[in-house]
């Protein structure tokens, strides 16, 4: 769905996150992503070993361009020090994918497993993207998206304890679930706020 048709749903309020089409870019990136993954790890389907990640990957890239220029929308016009607030928080992203992937090279090095990688990178990135949604739910007063992280932080950690392919089914299913549901709560959120 169009980002522009899925905004002239529910009037969005001056200031504020339209995180619809974000949400479905992400949710499809992880019901896809790792579903396929899952079933290719699993041997229930053959497929190419890329095609996991490239549906991960085309699901990512949308929901990051999609949060981006929803986010830079809601920033015009807004106070300085909101946008102050934003461009922290913002930064977060560089700064915890920078450490996250310096976690992983160390760990995979030191103890000489690449294959940790195949587990931590998923877990990782969603634990850090989890955090970051805590901190944007909190700066923005958006109670949806810090329950959002809260959820994706706890399920990537737990995901972890889940042996083999389990853990992508782990991530498939609770994670694109929590996405789906965000996304059919948002227009719910966004008329609240217009009242």
């Amino acid at each position: 769905m169009h980002a522009t048709a899925v905004r002239a749903a529910v009037a969005v309020p001056t200031h504020e996150v339209d995180n619809r089409a974000a949400y479905l870019s992400f949710a499809f990136a992880y019901v896809f992503g790792h579903g396929s993954a899952v079933l290719s790890r699993s041997g229930l389907v053959l497929m190419p070993s890329w095609l996991p990640i490239a549906l991960l990957a085309t699901g990512l890239a949308g929901g990051t361009v999609f949060a981006t220029a929803s986010s830079l929308r809601a920033r015009r016009g807004a106070p300085e020090s909101h946008r102050r607030a934003e461009k922290l928080v913002g930064t977060a992203w560089v700064t915890g994918f920078a450490a996250l992937a310096l976690a992983i090279t160390g760990l995979s090095t030191v103890f000489e497993e690449p294959e940790l990688q195949t587990v931590l990178w998923p877990a990782g990135s969603t634990i850090v993207v989890g955090l970051i949604y805590i901190a944007e739910g909190a700066v923005r007063g958006n109670a949806l998206h810090y329950n959002l992280g809260t959820w994706l932080a706890l399920v990537a950690a737990a995901a972890l304890f889940v042996p083999g392919a389990g853990f992508f089914g782990v991530l498939a299913v609770l994670g694109g679930a929590a996405y789906l549901l965000a996304t059919f709560l948002e227009p719910r959120r966004l008329a609240a706020l217009a009242r």
